[in-house]
């Protein structure tokens, strides 16, 4: 059996098992490299030589975690909190007009929905502004029997589609200098080529699964232990007109220097620095509460390096070249069937690392010789990876994307990160991307 592919079903296997997926990424990877026939010692040394290229990553959510607690400090997320419910009212939301209630919920979504994809572009901080806009947020949520599995597909749905087809932001990093440089390193001339133009239908596929989800999949109740959620920190944080305007002068400030020096850990640090000098942070709690909002963010930093290690691993066994190659090999000339065997193929890698932005370099160099020879056109190849490259990013274990929904939706216990974030995301864009990349590929 391909290595591969074993090692990414086992740790998808072990994450539905509701094995921690820290655990389910290491045993994933030793089982990968003992199979394609590694020693043990060369498995654990290849493992042990990718953790360093998560660390950077890391390093920026745990400095953006920093920063999102004193934006929470500040009150900012608590006065959105405490408008929404003024809206919702003191009584029951059951009580209430069912149009109004669902008025509330649709504006509560859409809010959550421009903020996320704020997150990739505008104001490109990414996952960090989910626990601090978020867990503020729950007890209105609950009042208004929202399901959180659509919350978490609204928030998956604007982490990943900005960046596949808008190239500003993230999105100027995985199409101009990711998808594209590697197409053009690979024997396609890309100048005249556009991205938007070939990544426009995959979008489109992002879109279908989102207006499923919001309007069939999940426009019912659910309903949640209001007991559970943690009234005392909705209500414990005070703020003013001076914390709110600061508030905002930080998120500008860690805006301009993220963009003039591109760095997310300096525009981070910029933010949390001014907290402390305007006095919305004391200097006696800026320690614990810079560490408070390492430890928010650390595990998803853990989960991170652990899947830039299973990559290593899986690059180390050889067998993902062999992989795309069988695969392809066994439809001869069919382009659509070679589109979706590859779409598939990167599928599956994605799953397994959890980075669309680390999966292009690895299937832009088997991917566009292939294709080329099977006589897809210029703007098909890149519809081709790009999707192969972004399929899989939701509804992956170790993936930011359902990380970060997570982190926010489970701050009182009542969501789970595989059956409430990872599976509902999974069926609800990777099969629709699938579909139109799939399409991309054949009419470009």
């Amino acid at each position: 059996m391909n290595a591969v592919v074993a090692a990414v079903l086992i740790m998808l296997v072990l994450s539905l098992c509701r094995i921690h997926v820290v655990v389910a990424l290491i045993l994933g990877a030793m089982a990968g490299g003992l199979i394609s026939g590694l020693s043990l010692e060369a498995t654990i040394e290849a493992f042990n030589s990718g953790l360093g290229g998560g660390a950077t990553v890391a390093l920026s959510y745990a400095t953006l975690g920093a920063f999102a607690v004193a934006i929470g400090k500040s009150g900012l997320a608590h006065a959105l909190a405490d408008k929404a419910l003024a809206l919702v009212g003191n009584q029951p939301a059951a009580t209430g007009g069912e149009s109004a209630r669902r008025g509330v919920r649709y504006l509560i979504i859409g809010l959550l929905l421009l903020i996320a994809m704020s997150s990739q572009n505008v104001l490109p901080i990414h996952i960090a502004f989910i626990p601090l806009i978020v867990p503020p947020l729950l007890f209105v949520m609950a009042k208004l029997h929202l399901d959180r599995r659509l919350v978490a597909c609204v928030l998956t749905f604007g982490l990943i589609t900005p960046y596949m087809f808008l190239p500003v932001g993230f999105g100027g990093i995985y199409l101009n200098e990711i998808l594209m440089a590697n197409i053009a390193a690979n024997g396609i001339a890309t100048d005249g080529l556009s991205v938007i133009s070939a990544m426009a239908l995959p979008a489109l596929g992002m879109v279908c699964g989102l207006v499923i989800a919001v309007f069939f999949t999940y426009r019912g109740d659910r309903r949640y232990d209001l007991a559970l959620i943690d009234q005392e920190q909705r209500t414990s944080t005070r703020y003013s007109p001076k914390t709110l305007v600061m508030a905002v002068v930080a998120i500008v400030a860690a805006f301009v220097v993220q963009l003039w020096l591109g760095s997310m850990i300096l525009g981070a640090l910029t933010g949390f620095v001014l907290f402390n000098l305007s006095g919305v942070v004391k200097w006696k709690e800026a320690d614990d509460l810079f560490t408070e909002g390492m430890k928010m963010l650390a595990m998803i930093g853990f989960i991170l390096i652990a899947a830039s290690g299973f990559a290593e691993v899986m690059r180390e066994t050889g067998d993902i070249a062999s992989l795309v190659q069988g695969s392809v090999g066994l439809i001869g000339d069919n382009q659509a069937m070679a589109a979706l065997l590859m779409l598939l193929v990167g599928l599956l890698i994605t799953m397994g690392i959890g980075s669309s932005f680390s999966t292009i370099p690895i299937i832009a160099a088997l991917y566009v010789p292939l294709a080329l020879e099977m006589g897809f056109s210029p703007l098909a190849i890149v519809a081709l990876v790009g999707t192969a490259g972004a399929l899989g990013d939701a509804g992956s274990p170790a993936s930011d994307s359902t990380l970060g929904p997570t982190a926010g939706l489970n701050a009182d216990g009542q969501h789970n990160h595989i059956w409430d974030t990872v599976v509902p995301t999974f069926v609800h864009y990777n099969i629709p991307l699938l579909a139109f990349g799939w399409l991309a590929a054949l009419v470009l």
